[in-house]
């Protein structure tokens, strides 16, 4: 056999290895019918997705809606957010009551603060080479020159490796050039108008990239009780609010 025969069947065996191995990472129905047709049947794991806060005053939802991402992926694994020291002050602080009221256990979620986007992206790297995982978060407020396609390429291999998922969150911040499998621009949305209670939380949810499907844009409504998202209900009237603790004038960019 020639040697450009056997280069040839060589790279035809790690193209069918790599294929056979990315078919064992399930993709996970997020509950949102639309949605999951998009996403040939649910959200991908073991793969990066980005969620963008879509403009200024956005940050708390599209926080939210990462966080219902990474629990519907995760399957009841730890959760892992990784974020810099003044996002605290800036975006306001992560609450456990919040995690809460989305349905989510506080005690499996943990929290690492890192003092800059390098180390927010080492913490990532190593993070995602831990099975026990389930997800990781990795916030990363305004530009950066860390970020880029190299970078993004970097988590998806590493995510991929050990079937964990990475969700990179982004607010005041523009796309850029990247690997992730799915990109989501967020908004907050009204929740169902209830006298009982605030009702349900509801995103105003803009899937704008997607690698192996069409794209789109809906309000999921995200039932804390059974964690899944679902078509949102007519009526409605509050809204998921900007954080308490932390400014909602910034523009994105």
């Amino acid at each position: 056999m020639s040697t450009t025969a056997s280069s040839q069947t060589t790279l035809s065996t790690l193209l069918s290895t790599f294929a056979d191995t990315v078919l064992t990472h399930p993709r996970i129905p997020l509950g949102h019918e639309p949605a999951d047709i998009c996403l040939k049947g649910g959200l991908q794991t073991g793969a990066l997705h980005e969620v963008f806060a879509a403009d200024a005053g956005c940050e708390a939802a599209a926080s939210g809606f990462a966080a219902a991402l990474a629990a519907r992926t995760g399957q009841g694994k730890t959760l892992l957010w990784i974020r810099q020291d003044f996002s605290a002050v800036e975006f306001g602080e992560l609450s456990a009551t919040g995690f809460l009221e989305l349905g989510l256990n506080p005690a499996r979620i943990l929290l690492l603060r890192v003092a800059d986007v390098a180390g927010a992206l080492r913490a990532a790297g190593d993070a995602l080479s831990c099975a026990a995982l389930g997800a990781v978060v990795i916030e990363i407020p305004g530009q950066s020159k860390h970020l880029d396609l190299v970078t993004s390429r970097r988590l998806t291999l590493a995510a991929h490796r050990k079937g964990v998922s990475a969700f990179l969150l982004r607010v005041s911040a523009r796309p850029d050039a990247s690997s992730a499998e799915t990109r989501w621009l967020v908004r907050p949305s009204p929740s169902a108008d209830k006298k009982e209670d605030w009702g349900f939380p509801a995103f105003q949810a803009a899937l704008a990239c997607n690698r192996h499907g069409p794209t789109g844009e809906w309000v999921m409504e995200w039932n804390c009780d059974e964690l899944g998202f679902r078509d949102a209900a007519a009526h409605r009237g509050a809204v998921v609010s900007v954080s308490a603790d932390g400014p909602s004038s910034r523009v994105a960019g």
